[in-house]
Formats: C-alpha cells, structure tokens, sequence
C-alpha cells in the first residue's frame, strides 16, 4: 500500500543515506523440483497487485495468468513517484481512456524487446477485485486494470468489486474486519453467511476446479534471497516458499508455482506482520491439495525512495538518466529478473 504520506516521506527519505540491509536469517537456497511450466501464475496485493500484473504482461510468453487485488493497470506510474498517487486514484470515468494509453505504451516496449509479445496474454486467466470501502486504490484503478486486459484479448476475466471490504487481502482467518484499510492489511468478509475466501477464488480462477483445502495449517519455510538479484532490486535476503507433500521425494509428481507479492508495510521484516501473508492468508491450504508450490519473495526497506517495503511499480529500482523511466516494467528490471530467477530456480534451471 502506498499511502497517502508516501510522498511526504519519500522527501525526508531521499535525504537520507540508504538503509543498511538486514542482517540475513538462518535460511536454505532454494530447492528445486518437478514444475510443469505451463502452470505458473502471479498474484498480489495492492504494489504487489500492481508487481503481479507489470510481471504477468513483461512475462506473458510463460504466465498463465494473474490475480489483482487492489491495484491498477501496467505502467501507470511511468517511472515517476509523483504520479503513483494519481494512479491509485482513477476515476472509473477516465479508466478507459488511461488504459488505451498505457495500453499503447505496453504494446511500444514489446515491439523493441523490452517486454514479451502483448499478443501472448490473450489466453490468460486473470481475477481482479477492488473493496466498495478501498480508501487507498479506487475502483476506477481496478476498472483501468481490467480494461487493459480486455484490449489485450483476454476474454477469461474474474472480477469482483461486489464486497464491502477495505484495502487487504480478504481471508477466513483475518482479524480485521472486512471494511478496514490498515495493518495487517488482511480482513475478514462474510458472503451469505461464509467468510469469503480470497486465495481459493484466485487460485480457481486461475487453475479452475480445486480439490478441498488441507484441514490444518500449512507453513512456508525461509528461503536465501541473496543469490537473486543484485542490492539493486531493494530485495530482503530471506523470502518464503510453501512446497507441497507431493511435490516432494523421489515420487514427487509435476507441480505448478504461484507467486504471492505482499503490499507496501506487507512484508515479513515490518513490525506485525511476520508470516501474517506467506502463512496466515490461506493461500498453503489450497496449494497443499492441489500441488502448487507458493513462492512469497520479500522486498526490504534498503532502498532510501522505498521506505514503506513496496514493491516498485514506480521506478525506484530505475537508474537515473541511464535507464529508460518504464525500465522498472521491463523483463530487465531487477526485481523482476530476480523473480524470474527465483522461478526458474524451483524449476531447477
């Protein structure tokens, strides 16, 4: 989530020198398994939303689809901090129009190779949903975000802007209830007297038909994030990684992968949050029957323009005066290309 105040703090924040990087955890590399490639998708939540759909359209050619929750379209931003806010506040009169725009503009980086083919997403599968009660990413963002996908192709689009919910990932185990917008970021919704149950409205939009949910807990272990990516992409040095039973052993059948990326004040290194997305949220119960391994890389607050953990989906990895403003969107741009390294890892690539 990025605040209203981010702004304000982003002027205090570039007068500071960079953060030091956290001292590393105790954790394993990543392990490597049996992935079918076909099978891999990306979701998120609020600069997490708007990192899965940049992700999805830069890697088009090997997604097969992506959930929004709370965010807008690819590019809005254009590499410029000043304009997030107005890219978090489109009005549902203008998302047509932003879209086209953007649109052209995506369509602009694939013809020089800085993004896969747009033509690739037309056979995506995408959920979106934006909360009646978001006090921080309008509906008319969302709105944006979807009508990008439509003049791209994509004729498989789940959204629902039905529910009375805050900005959060929406989830049967959440504290808050469903019409907050603050930390954890995660509430809790009732739909005819059921709790509303995010993850497995992602995942079966994304995969269809899903076998019912593990009964316990299922947890995700830490994982060394320092062998992706350079101190450039303002990555934590430990992410999280939910494998399934199946995907395990030397029976280990061939499983797909999702990737999970927090909000702003989201992720695991910021007071109160812990394993609240990467093991609270849901999404390992559905993973576990349905052998899907659920990969939740971590961004750091090392980066003086990111203070809040966000993922950058408004050039604050770029570099100034060398790399083109919408660089952060590219296949090339180090959070994504550590992303992509981290898939291919599983993969054993």
């Amino acid at each position: 989530m990025l605040h209203h105040r981010f702004l304000a703090g982003l002027v205090l924040a570039v007068s500071l020198a960079a953060a030091p990087a956290a001292e590393a955890q105790t954790a394993a590399p990543l392990g490597q398994y049996k992935i079918d490639p076909a099978q891999t998708s990306v979701s998120g939540l609020s600069s997490g939303a708007y990192m899965a759909m940049q992700y999805h359209v830069a890697h088009s050619a090997s997604l097969l689809g992506a959930g929004i929750v709370a965010g807008g379209p690819d590019l809005c931003a254009e590499g410029n901090p000043a304009l997030a806010i107005g890219c978090m506040k489109i009005l549902p009169a203008a998302a047509e129009a932003t879209a086209a725009t953007l649109f052209n503009q995506a369509k602009l980086l694939a013809s020089i190779g800085q993004i896969d083919q747009i033509a690739n997403l037309a056979s995506s599968r995408v959920y979106l949903f934006s909360g009646k009660n978001d006090s921080v990413v309008s509906t008319g963002s969302v709105d944006a975000a979807r009508r990008f996908y439509e003049l791209a192709g994509v004729k498989t689009i789940t959204y629902d802007n039905s529910l009375p919910a805050g900005h959060a990932f929406i989830s049967p185990n959440a504290r808050n209830s469903c019409d907050v917008n603050a930390s954890p970021f995660v509430s809790k919704c009732m739909v005819n007297g059921q709790p509303y149950d995010q993850p497995l409205q992602v995942l079966k939009a994304l995969y269809g038909p899903l076998n019912p949910p593990s009964p316990k807990t299922e947890q995700a272990v830490p994982f060394d994030q320092t062998a992706f990516g350079s101190a450039k992409a303002g990555m934590a040095n430990t992410g999280y990684v939910y494998v399934p039973a199946a995907c395990k052993g030397k029976n280990a059948q061939a499983c797909r992968i999702h990737v999970v990326f927090h909000g702003c004040l989201q992720s695991a290194e910021n007071p109160g949050i812990g394993d609240v997305v990467y093991d609270q949220v849901g999404y390992n119960r559905w993973a576990a029957t349905n052998r899907i391994i659920v990969l939740y890389p971590q961004v750091a607050a090392n980066n003086p323009l990111n203070p809040q953990t966000c993922w950058d989906w408004f050039g604050y990895t770029n570099v100034p005066f060398m790399d083109i403003p919408t660089h952060y969107a590219t296949t090339a741009a180090p959070q994504i290309k550590a992303v992509t390294a981290m898939i291919q890892a599983l993969a054993g690539k």
